[in-house]
């Protein structure tokens, strides 16, 4: 055989087998059906994650979760392969949150979604090398506020309609991808112009566009202590740090499948608690509420780790540089080792190693499409 032939064989066999490939079902698996560590804390920055990773994988634990936002304007390739990279050193597991951007009209509010950004977000983050195999991707925030949707009515249909096309769009790139959706403020009131009531938010969802809502892979619960961020955990209401529950249980009411929370913002103010208090709240929360709901969470990321002097200082764990005291007790929790199914090496990387052997190869064409892709660009390489 020619080498055009040998080429053209091996490209063939390629093709063929990448096919192959690509029909079986790979998809992210359920974090709730491997060992788990649902610690996790809320940040700002990628220039946070140690002492993230300090926070919560204390104590024994291992694969804690960080929730990062990331604006549409900030698609560094760059930046965010590095805070990639240095999660899976520290072995944290992102929840990426998507933002828009301060709406140019009226800078106090965010702009409205559109399906471009969906677009190019889902491009963007499937170019990037993920720590583990689940992509964890949040859909907007707090969509039931007015200064969250561009100044306007929050509008359900419209938010149900981005968060199916997300699904499709995100999942068509890699099954990979886990999609989440956003985080509702559980004390909106329901006056039907500026705010939406929460549960009123997913109830009319699933009235309108049940699909969207059966097709979720997880939801966010932005569990707050409400009213006035200051509320004991014991208080079981479906406005506190228990809103989650009643968020569960109406999301998983129609759905086929078990649709889990992802506590992604949680906490007390310290404008009207003692930190002694803050601490003891975390605490008893993480002992008797949220830990008998581990078959429910799958992360907890209070919100915030570090303000840097911002307008969130008071719900902060580090303070001017210095950990506060639930940062000391949260940390001095027992946490589980978690066990998620790390990311294979793409394909490309794996070439960089495969095609150092040696010309006319060694080694067989085998069942694995790495391989296959690295002996295929050696050829080319060699012959053209």
């Amino acid at each position: 055989m020619n080498r055009i032939g040998l080429i053209a064989s091996i490209l063939a066999f390629f093709v063929l087998e990448t096919a192959f490939m690509h029909n079986k079902a790979y998809a992210f698996y359920d974090p709730l059906t491997r060992e788990n560590n649902f610690y996790g804390i809320h940040i700002l920055f990628p220039s946070e994650l140690n002492e993230a990773a300090t926070l919560v994988n204390s104590s024994n634990g291992q694969w804690g979760y960080v929730t990062i936002p990331i604006q549409i304007t900030d698609r560094d390739l760059a930046k965010w392969q590095i805070f990639m990279d240095e999660a899976k050193t520290k072995k944290l597991i992102p929840i990426v949150r998507l933002a828009t951007e301060p709406y140019y009209k009226n800078t106090s509010v965010w702009r409205k979604p559109t399906e471009e950004d969906i677009i190019d977000f889902a491009n963007f983050l499937n170019s990037l090398d993920w720590p583990v195999e689940n992509r964890y991707v949040i859909i907007f925030n707090e969509v039931n506020r007015f200064d969250e949707w561009g100044g306007e009515t929050p509008d359900l249909v419209r938010y149900a309609e981005i968060l199916d096309f997300s699904i499709k769009t995100f999942k068509d790139r890699s099954r990979d991808f886990y999609v989440i959706m956003a985080g509702l403020d559980n004390a909106a009131p329901n006056d039907g112009i500026k705010y939406i009531d929460n549960f009123t938010f997913i109830r009319k969802m699933i009235s309108t566009n049940p699909g969207a809502v059966k097709n979720l892979d997880g939801f966010a619960s932005h569990s707050y202590p409400n009213p006035g961020f200051s509320q004991p955990p014991s208080l079981n209401g479906r406005v506190g740090t228990s809103t989650y529950k009643y968020e569960y249980e109406l999301i998983n009411s129609v759905s086929d499948k078990k649709i889990p929370a992802f506590i992604t913002e949680t906490g007390w103010t310290s404008d009207s608690l003692s930190e002694t208090t803050v601490a003891n709240y975390y605490e008893n929360a993480y002992e008797t509420i949220w830990e008998k709901d581990k078959d429910k969470i799958v992360a907890i990321t209070p919100f915030l780790l570090n303000s840097t002097g911002g307008m969130f200082e008071n719900f902060s764990f580090i303070i001017n540089g210095k950990r506060t005291k639930h940062f000391e007790s949260t940390k001095k929790i027992s946490k589980n080792q978690g066990d998620p199914v790390e990311a294979e090496i793409k394909p490309v990387e794996k070439i960089k190693e495969l095609v150092k052997i040696p010309k006319f190869f060694s080694k067989k064409i085998t069942g694995d499409t790495s391989l296959t892709q690295a002996l295929v660009t050696e050829y080319i390489r060699i012959f053209f």
